[in-house]
């Protein structure tokens, strides 16, 4: 049989804010993840449309296409195409889990929520001639006893981190404007992988660096701490993302720069008390952000902070607060969203009840644009000041700032030389994926993430060790913004 993988591009790809970087950085693992339930002697084929041309000239037995909301309507426009040949078309993702009667009008088959669970079932349901149009995924899931990452079918040499891997699944926070609640819905919202399993991946693995695509990965502190126990001595450097509480409690970021953190994705999102009520991010209520960003430089690790604008209590200067306080607290890279109500949370039933959704056109859904109405401040308001922040922040004053406010001069070259690299030499990216070579890259990026040790730590006047990094064993890490 012949199976077809497809992740078709998204529509910004298209777009004039285009950088083919960001959507170089990770292999679709997901894709890569259901196709190891297929037979030794299928043939699979996975094709990433954001990095090589996409074959449409052939007709699959089977062709999986997985659907986000900005690549929604090429992923419709593919399956029409493919069905019209006879292949048969089956269609998953978060997009395909919040509106299914709009997605299975283009499909033979659709998958609600993970695909784990429910994928194994089809293909033996398919192979005997009687796949089903639905598969919803329900109790009892697990990715315990996964077979491994079909990675022979990713072509390394095309991304810069084509180590992704992710251990867990969902998280446990219930934020309202997150697509979390209503694709694990029905089920556990989170759970984990066997520790020894996930260890054999990394120890598959090529190369020193990872990245964990996990939402949360300190989200369950036993898994955790047994992963990085385990990965003490393995000679790893990774990245990751998790909470402000989960910084902020106990040592968790100490056990995970210890086995090899550099950098952590962390979602301050919003400065104001009553925007993260009303997005019910109660983990970050009460919160001192400062103190997280301490934190994490005491434990060596860069930040890549997130930060959303136009929630209902943020007002016209909420850009340029946000984006001061960053450069101030040395936040080494910044993703700026503008508030999007993705259909299926509890943002969007709140902004529909409010009859304050301005679109449906889900290529605006890219957190650029303003589908809604804003309470303190019009559309083009949110969106001017959106763009104005990613200026300013990765302004070259700003990147020096940023950097200077690290008190190790390692530091502040690392933060200068990371900062200005991801935006200021756009060519250099652009030329090596041209040559298909961003695999070369990647000894770039393990050298950046190099370790910082109380050696590096110069006394000052007093005999006293300067700078906050001096407990043995810190990391200086890099982060990769979305």
């Amino acid at each position: 049989m012949h199976i077809k993988m497809i992740l078709p591009a998204l529509t910004e790809a298209k777009s004039p804010f285009w950088r083919p970087i960001k959507y170089s950085l990770f292999p679709p693992l997901g894709l890569a993840t259901l196709a190891a339930f297929c037979d030794p002697q299928d043939e699979v084929e996975l094709v990433d449309e954001h990095v090589q041309p996409l074959r449409t000239d052939d007709a699959p037995d089977l062709v999986v296409i997985q659907v986000y909301i900005t690549n929604a309507y090429r992923a419709y426009a593919l399956a029409g195409l493919y069905r019209e040949r006879g292949c048969h078309v089956a269609l998953g993702g978060l997009h395909v889990t919040s509106l299914p009667d709009e997605a299975s009008a283009h499909a033979d088959t659709i998958f609600l929520g993970p695909g784990e669970q429910t994928f194994p079932q089809f293909l033996a349901d398919w192979r005997a001639g009687r796949a089903k149009p639905r598969y919803i995924s329900g109790p009892g899931r697990t990715i315990v006893g996964l077979p491994p990452v079909r990675r022979d079918l990713i072509r390394r040499n095309l991304y810069l981190v084509p180590n992704s891997i992710v251990v867990t699944r969902g998280c446990p926070q219930h934020c309202g404007f997150c697509y979390k609640d209503a694709f694990f819905q029905g089920g556990k919202g989170f759970y984990t992988q066997a520790v020894d399993e996930a260890l054999a991946e990394i120890d598959r693995l090529p190369g020193r660096h990872l990245y964990f695509l996990d939402d949360h990965l300190f989200g369950n502190r036993p898994f955790a701490e047994a992963l990085f126990a385990g990965m003490r001595g393995m000679g790893r450097i990774f990245q990751g993302a998790a909470t402000l509480d989960s910084i902020l409690r106990g040592d968790l970021v100490d056990r995970a720069a210890e086995a090899g953190l550099r950098s952590l994705f962390v979602g301050f999102e919003t400065f104001s008390p009553q925007n993260l009520r009303d997005s019910n991010k109660k983990q970050n209520l009460a919160r001192d952000y400062a103190a997280v960003t301490r934190r994490l430089s005491d434990a060596g690790v860069m930040i890549n902070g997130s930060f959303v604008f136009g929630m209902d209590d943020d007002g016209p200067d909420v850009f340029d607060r946000t984006v001061e306080w960053a450069v101030t607290n040395g936040v080494t890279t910044s993703t700026f969203h503008v508030q999007t109500p993705y259909p299926g949370t509890q943002l969007h039933r709140q902004l529909s009840a409010q009859g304050r959704i301005a679109s449906q056109d889900w290529d605006r859904y890219d957190t650029r644009h303003a589908v809604f109405r804003p309470a303190r401040m019009s559309a083009a308001q949110l969106e001017a000041g959106y763009f104005r922040a990613y200026r300013e922040f990765y302004g070259w004053r700003n990147i020096g700032r940023a950097a200077w406010s690290h008190e190790l001069v390692r530091h502040k070259v690392k933060h200068f030389a990371y900062s200005a690299g991801w935006k200021k030499f756009e060519p250099l990216w652009d030329m090596m994926i041209s040559a298909r070579r961003l695999d070369l890259m990647t000894p770039l990026l393990e050298a950046v993430l190099s370790r910082v040790s109380r050696d590096d730590i110069q006394p000052d006047s007093t005999g006293s060790p300067g700078g906050r990094s001096n407990v043995p064993g810190r990391k200086e890490p890099a982060v990769l913004p979305s």
